[in-house]
């Protein structure tokens, strides 16, 4: 399965990866749509992480022994059959954020806008390459077999 690796030694903390994956999973797929009129705004699925020096774009990492589809009581979160990433109905997500209290990376986040569910990296379902890793200036990210 493909996944996304993060070269924390060349990542600056740009925080682009977090601008163009807000962007690409908003409304408008327009950037100044996206952070001035879109309400409420749209949650990146990735986000970067910092500490001194040492910076990297954090999301999920689609775990082959994922913890949070065994959490999910409503069966919102699933393994893509093609592609084997673990993905995320938001529609069926009852907001028990039981998948953000066991998931080890601390990569699924509470979107409290509209209705309360879960936020996760879906790896840009349907794109060849996500946007996070086609946007890093740096190319800190890498979307390659594991």
């Amino acid at each position: 399965m493909k996944r996304i690796f993060v070269k924390e030694e060349v990542c600056m903390g740009c925080r682009l990866c977090e601008i163009h994956c807000l962007v690409e999973h908003s409304k408008s797929k327009n950037i100044f749509k996206a952070f001035k009129e879109e309400n409420p705004r749209t949650l990146p699925r990735i986000f970067v992480e910092e500490k001194g020096t040492l910076s990297f774009g954090l999301q999920c990492r689609h775990c082959e022994e994922a913890y949070c589809l065994e959490a999910c009581m409503s069966g919102a979160l699933y393994r893509d059959e093609k592609t084997g990433a673990v993905l995320h109905n938001k529609e069926q997500c009852v907001g028990c954020w039981m998948c953000v209290m066991v998931c080890p990376y601390g990569a699924i986040q509470r979107d409290l806008n509209g209705k309360k569910a879960a936020s996760k990296c879906d790896l840009c379902v349907g794109k060849e390459t996500p946007i996070c890793v086609m946007k890093c200036p740096n190319h800190a990210l890498e979307f390659r077999e594991s």
